[in-house]
């Protein structure tokens, strides 16, 4: 499996079953065959307008002509419910954006899917709402993506990553300035015990044998907001194992 970390909660995951957009927002959406493809897009907050706008695009000149995206041919899921996609097991779990309740919630999915024998949580642009029990009925937890820097703090983070005792975790930084998005993934880190961030990798590939035995934290680095023509990027893959 190979993760690759666009920005934001923008992901990537490709496996043998299916490739797994995440959160893909509308500058890596390219035209056919130029931005970003995959088989399946999941969206955790499609109210925000850079995430819904994957399919159906129009025109400037007249907005009302189609234009074909990258992502037009993928199956979309954009919120609760157990789906199968490709022979993909994904779970869609409701959750929160921010602590407010009532009518002016503003919602988030959780998106649980099995990849190459390994447990994926992308837990979107979370900032509560997961019970214990929820937690417990996860069909496993071997990879969390988890965001930092927004509503979710740090420690309450820590204490979800405790409860769902993955693997490996990634922090996905919610802050475009550079040096804040540093000090947001530093903070969170500290919370994991750890003195500094581990270095950066540009991407992970991982397999189930390679799965560390204690949580462990990876720092992936964001690629460019834009694919460009082609995707073009750095490619050395570092992973554990």
């Amino acid at each position: 499996m190979e993760l690759t970390y666009y920005g934001r909660t923008c992901v990537r995951i490709r496996s043998r079953e299916a490739t797994i957009a995440y959160d893909p927002y509308t500058s890596i959406v390219g035209p056919t065959g130029r931005g970003m493809s995959a088989d399946i897009v999941t969206l955790s907050h499609p109210d925000d307008a850079p995430l819904s706008r994957v399919k159906g695009r129009l025109a400037p000149r007249d907005n009302r002509t189609p234009i074909a995206t990258s992502l037009d041919s993928a199956v979309i899921l954009e919120g609760p419910g157990e789906y199968e996609v490709k022979s993909v097991l994904i779970t869609g779990i409701r959750s929160y954006r921010d602590e407010h309740r009532g009518p002016a919630a503003r919602h988030n999915t959780v998106f649980a899917a099995e990849l190459d024998g390994m447990h994926v949580v992308h837990l979107g642009d979370y900032a509560d709402g997961l019970t214990a029990e929820q937690i417990g009925e996860l069909p496993g937890c071997d990879i969390v993506l988890v965001p930092v820097g927004g509503e979710l703090s740090p420690q309450a983070a820590s204490r979800l990553i405790s409860q769902m005792e993955p693997k490996i975790v990634i922090p996905m930084s919610m802050v475009d300035d550079a040096s804040k998005s540093a000090a947001a993934i530093k903070a969170f880190c500290k919370e994991q015990g750890l003195a500094t961030p581990p270095p950066a990798q540009q991407k992970l590939a991982i397999t189930i044998s390679a799965l560390p035995e204690e949580t462990t934290t990876v720092i992936i680095e964001a690629r460019a907001e834009g694919l460009g023509g082609t995707e073009a990027a750095a490619s050395g893959t570092l992973g554990l194992g």
